[in-house]
């Protein structure tokens, strides 16, 4: 029983939970940086290269033999890995950048005045140490 607990204590820290959260929208992110590239860059890429599909490239290691497929070696699809990938990697830069720079406005912000009460209280607390 006491692994069980101890799993239980683990599994629910909030850096678990964390993860999970961010490998969820991870994966969602990474399904519409795909679309993105897939459906919005490449086309017009592709265009100003004289229509090619990066995708679609290969180069054929040993041509199709009766019922044998081809054997191809797809270096499109690892292009387009890599466009993909740059994309992601570029993006989540961004969305440090962004995190990073909004800490350091916060940091850089002076802290709010203490409310009415507190200052009241701290020239009476004062006032009396000086009796």
């Amino acid at each position: 029983m006491a692994l069980l607990d101890e799993f239980k204590s683990f599994a629910m820290r909030g850096n678990v939970i964390d993860l999970a959260v961010g490998v969820v929208i991870g994966g969602a992110f990474g399904k519409i940086v795909t679309s993105f590239v897939n459906d919005v860059l490449m086309p017009p890429l592709g265009l100003m290269l004289g229509g090619v599909n990066f995708a679609g490239l290969a180069v054929t290691l040993k041509a199709a033999e009766g019922e044998a497929p081809a054997v191809l070696w797809k270096y499109g699809s690892f292009l387009q890995s890599v466009v993909d990938f740059t994309i992601v990697a570029f993006a989540i830069f961004l969305v440090v950048k962004a995190v990073n720079s909004m800490q350091k406005q916060q940091e850089a912000a002076p802290p709010p005045p203490p409310p009415a009460e507190v200052t009241l209280l701290t020239e009476i607390r004062d006032a009396l140490q000086r009796r």
